[in-house]
């Protein structure tokens, strides 16, 4: 248990990293004269730099585990917490930015492969739900943290303040990782048997000796190594549903909301504190809802709460473009956000990373990972530089809109090509998926 909740905390640094840019992007325009595109840009620029930390994680993880690479990550974090609270002009500002953000990119891969390897399989979602669970309530944090600084008049340096902040949790991080055992289906692929075995056993596994025959069977039958590519053809089709997962999960629209969630509320007329509010209560709700799916992800099952979550979703969105193409009953706006987070978090927010982690075999499971964590890091780069640029030259309906459609176009794909994983062991999975579509 420890174990996890140590993997499933790099989630609150993903969350709290992720979106404190939200607090401090007005001064950042404001202090450098920044345009929409290099206002999209300052905040894209640390989502480049999780795309590359998604895609380099996997290789380094399965070369050295995820455990060693995750203290790696850490640092990444410090470094970035510190560097943008003392930044001394746009550039560095950038720079640091760009490093949390592989931080971010890595750690979104290695949390989830981490505490999956370490799970049995009927708990096995509700564990790795740990690390969105941390990841929405980082964001909550990130949010109230955001207001509480703000509330003290910190004036020049309250932007620092709002960004600095994040370098806490992140010591906190690094020294737990101190504490944790390397996953053993890791350790198995490196032939340290004992070392596998004390960790199953640790981990409370009913019968360690046979689920060690289990993944020693599944390595063998997929010829594991640290070399393993996951760009082959027999992978196409967990390829296919961690790339897909990854690229709809931004496609809702989710972190664009999130990055930009007091402009939205400025659009329907709130003020800076009255924004900072709502965007707390949107933060608590992301929270309940998630917790609410990490109860039922193992009993509904991932693809049932993926179709939920993306038909609520898209009405939610169809309803927001409305308000904004009508200009009319703005009032409504908070309470449709609050729906629409909601929906997400049951399903999407639940589910993504669980998933992921599930559909590779062992032996590219950290490589597979970092494929669908950076399809999904690079559409979010991509959908948060072209925001404000889509709003300041079309309107604020338009990127709703474009949402609503692609959740109704992801309700039809998971209906018709997602297959549910939950209650069955990786390595069963890993035989049905391989070789499959």
């Amino acid at each position: 248990m420890k174990a996890t909740l140590t993997g499933a905390l790099g989630g609150l640094l993903f969350g709290f990293d992720t979106v404190v840019i939200a607090g401090a992007i007005d001064a950042l325009v404001n202090l450098y004269h920044l345009s929409p595109q290099y206002k999209g840009f300052t905040v894209a620029i640390g989502l480049v730099g999780t795309v590359i930390g998604a895609l380099g994680a996997g290789q380094i993880g399965q070369r050295l585990g995820s455990r060693e690479t995750l203290r790696l990550t850490a640092i990444l974090y410090v470094i970035s917490a510190a560097g943008c609270a003392f930044a001394w002009n746009w550039d560095s500002f950038l720079v640091f930015r760009f490093i949390g953000g592989l931080g971010i990119g890595a750690s979104s891969v290695l949390g989830p492969v981490y505490i999956a390897e370490l799970s049995p399989a009927k708990w096995r979602g509700r564990f790795v739900a740990l690390f969105q669970f941390n990841v929405v309530f980082g964001i909550m944090l990130a949010y109230m943290s955001n207001y509480v600084i703000r509330t003290m008049h910190l004036g020049a340096t309250e932007w620092r303040w709002q960004v600095g902040v994040a370098g806490v949790p992140a010591v906190g991080f690094l020294i737990m990782l101190f504490g944790i055992p390397r996953s053993p289906r890791w350790s198995a692929s490196r032939d340290r048997i004992d070392e596998a075995l004390e960790v199953l056993r640790l981990m409370g596994d009913p019968d360690p000796e046979a689920e060690l025959a289990d993944i020693r069977s599944a390595l063998n039958e997929e010829h594991a190594t640290a070399h393993e590519r996951v760009f082959q053809f027999k992978y196409r089709f967990p390829l296919f549903l961690a790339i897909s997962i990854g690229a709809f999960n931004q496609l809702a629209g989710i972190n664009a909301i999130l990055y930009y969630i007091n402009d939205i509320f400025a659009y329907a007329g709130y003020s800076t504190l009255s924004g900072d509010q709502k965007a707390i209560a949107i933060g608590a709700t992301n929270l309940l809802f998630t917790m609410i799916g990490m109860s039922v992800i193992d009993k509904l099952g991932r693809k049932t709460l993926l179709l939920i979550g993306a038909a609520g979703t898209a009405l939610c969105l169809a309803g927001v473009a409305g308000i904004f193409a009508t200009h009319a009953h703005q009032g409504m706006l908070v309470w449709i956000l609050v729906t629409y987070i909601a929906f997400f978090a049951l399903s999407q927010g639940a589910v993504i990373w669980v998933y992921i982690g599930e559909v590779f075999p062992t032996s590219v499971r950290s490589k597979g990972q970092g494929v669908g964590s950076a399809s999904h890091w690079f559409m979010n780069a991509a959908i948060a530089m072209a925001f404000p640029i889509v709003v300041n030259s079309m309107s604020p309906a338009s990127p709703f809109i474009f949402f609503a459609v692609m959740t109704a176009v992801q309700f039809f794909t998971v209906l018709f090509f997602y297959p549910e994983t939950k209650g069955q062991t990786l390595e069963d999975l890993q035989r049905k998926l391989v070789h499959a579509g």
